[in-house]
């Protein structure tokens, strides 16, 4: 995670942050996702009964797939300098424009879209990150996320 002086926080308005490394979506996580959700929908655990929906297979759940906004922008998120901790401040928007098939690899794609001082040594960050699924002219989601850092 890069380290930004305070004084050149704002010049990363509106710059890409560019990719991070693939991940596969394999069905063993989608399993463990629905068994810490309780969202056993056969869409996405029953490959079997999943073979005949539109979609031919099992896929992974939305939430699963906008839940790895921390691992995957976490090489690409700028930090500011002396920054204590960040945490999550929740999302300004999410669309969800495709599934994510099982065994489909994804990765993120991170933009800043503005950075403000919210209290004195509180900074938020939003970021529009869009998950691209190898492949796939469409990406599985476009979300709006907020990180509120402290330095």
């Amino acid at each position: 995670m890069p380290s930004v002086p305070l004084s050149e926080l704002k010049t990363f308005i509106g710059k890409d942050l560019g990719h991070s490394d693939w991940l596969t979506i394999d069905q063993e996580r989608i399993n463990q996702f629905a068994d810490c959700t309780e969202d056993h929908q056969f869409i996405h655990v029953d490959v079997e009964k999943a073979k005949h929906t539109p979609f031919g297979t099992t896929i992974a759940h939305g939430f699963l797939s906008l839940s790895l906004i921390p691992h995957l922008s976490s090489s690409l998120f700028i930090a500011p300098e002396g920054m204590k901790m960040g945490v999550n401040y929740g999302l300004d928007s999410v669309r969800f424009i495709q599934p994510v098939p099982v065994n489909s690899r994804v990765r993120l794609q991170v933009t800043v879209l503005d950075i403000t001082e919210k209290n004195p040594g509180q900074w938020l960050i939003k970021s529009r990150c869009t998950l691209e699924i190898e492949g796939q002219a469409k990406p599985a989601y476009i979300a709006e996320s907020l990180a509120l850092c402290f330095v």
